[in-house]
């Protein structure tokens, strides 16, 4: 008896172990269980899944014919494969497809395979001609979001943002996708986003302009780091004026530098000037952008008209002047008035996170995928922070992002205060707490604690 007990307790001991690593580092006990059992299963039955799946193709004839003369019949090929090499949340293949296959083969297959082998999800992509990449996901990396354990390497205007369903990080680069449209209900994640991109942007020498017509709730907190605040139609209608103008200054100087001598760059954009001389990019946050269309009377509805037509010459010019949106709303559509439609067709970037109503997920990608709204509207309530992401591309995917709280998000914008950099025709609309920050000492910026939504 006390032998057995001997044996038995490291063994119970051992199972709880890994259970608690299961539940508490999913990635460690991927890398030492889940991975070594995946990955057997993957290179044990490739050949039958493949066949039982109808992804393989008839031997070539000198297959055939070989077999023939050894008395055997030749076997379907399956693609070629590269070994299954891990990943954080699963692992990936590299496939070789073989003449008339194609990869939606794969992707109508991808739910046979997950089941096949095991995995929580497979996702197929096409990396380029006759070549696939098969990642299998060995968990659900969207029902617990944890914060990259490795700084993700990232630059200027490029941030990651939230892990997508494929374990793959979504990065938000402004100077690939200039302008980007923010959507979703009321506790639905739509702030936390947000809240992951300012903390992102607040640590690089970025201009940010907030337009928040609710009285400045949204933005407020984060008035430190803020260049210019516009917090209703009237000073924010002024602020666009101011933005305009910085816009044409911008192309002037642009202009400028093909004519300083026959040495000189020649550029169409703020990139393509010397370090010495470059303006310093602006992103302009547009919050609840809904508040900037309501009109009660003629005056609201000229000033509205005026407001549009300015956002939708920076979303159609900022790029190369260095100016990128940021459009957040829990609706944006045809039905908020004149030249909407427009400005929502200028913002390629699009996040959906739970909306309402069908109609608007539709509003935001039904012009990118018709799949990728269907997805929209079936985010539960239960689960916040988590959307779809597309872009004009066609392409797109669920994303979540890491819960940080208000508190976390402005003592970051406290911290990096002195980052502000000198505009001065936005000196006007600086926020006076701003200011007062910038004139006190600021501590190192800290990152701030992030866990998944709940909220």
């Amino acid at each position: 008896m006390t032998d057995t007990l001997s044996v038995l307790l490291p063994v119970l001991l051992a199972i709880v172990a890994l259970l608690m690593m299961r539940r508490r580092t999913p990635v460690v006990f991927w890398w030492l269980v889940g991975y070594p059992i995946v990955a057997l299963r993957v290179i044990i039955s490739y050949r039958a899944t493949m066949d039982a799946c109808g992804l393989t193709v008839p031997a070539s004839a000198i297959r055939m014919a070989t077999a023939r003369v050894m008395g055997r019949q030749a076997a379907p090929v399956p693609p070629r494969r590269s070994f299954p090499r891990p990943t954080g949340s699963g692992l990936v293949m590299r496939l070789r497809m073989a003449t008339g296959q194609a990869p939606e083969d794969f992707t109508a297959s991808a739910d046979r395979l997950r089941h096949a082998w095991g995995a929580h999800a497979v996702h197929v992509r096409s990396t380029k001609p006759g070549w696939l990449e098969l990642r299998l996901v060995g968990w659900d990396v969207l029902a617990e979001v944890r914060p990259a354990r490795r700084r993700l390497a990232a630059g200027l205007l490029c941030l990651p943002l939230a892990p997508r369903e494929d374990g793959r990080w979504h990065v938000r680069d402004f100077r690939t996708v200039p302008h980007e449209l923010i959507l979703g209900a009321t506790q639905s994640g739509k702030s936390v986003y947000l809240r992951n991109l300012l903390c992102g942007l607040a640590r690089q020498r970025v201009v940010l302009v907030g337009i928040d017509c609710k009285w400045g709730v949204e933005l407020a907190p984060f008035a430190p780091r803020l260049s210019a605040l516009a917090d209703t139609p009237d000073r924010a209608n002024e602020l666009l004026d101011a933005l305009m103008e910085e816009m044409e200054a911008r192309f002037r100087l642009i202009g400028l530098s093909g004519v300083a001598g026959p040495d000189a760059v020649l550029t169409s954009d703020l990139w393509g000037l010397p370090e010495a001389v470059r303006p310093v990019p602006v992103v302009v946050v547009v919050d609840e952008v809904a508040e900037l269309f309501l009109a009660a009377n003629k005056d609201d509805e000229k000033r509205r008209d005026a407001m549009v037509t300015k956002l939708i010459r920076l979303a159609q010019l900022g790029r190369a002047a260095g100016i990128y949106l940021e459009v957040c709303g829990q609706r944006f559509g045809a039905e908020l008035g004149k030249g909407a439609t427009m400005l929502r067709a200028q913002l390629t970037g699009r996040v959906c996170h739970r909306v309402n109503d069908e109609a608007s997920a539709n509003m935001a990608l039904a012009d990118i995928s018709p799949e990728a709204a269907l997805g929209a509207t079936s985010i539960p309530a239960e689960r916040p922070g988590v959307a779809v992401v597309g872009d004009s591309s066609g392409g797109w995917s669920r994303v979540r992002s890491p819960h940080i709280t208000l508190d976390d998000a402005a003592a970051v914008c406290r911290d990096t205060a002195a980052l502000v950099p000198e505009l001065p025709r936005l000196d006007s609309f600086r926020p006076a707490v701003a200011v007062e920050s910038a004139g006190s000492p600021t501590k190192t910026a800290s990152a701030p604690t992030a866990r998944p939504v709940t909220e």
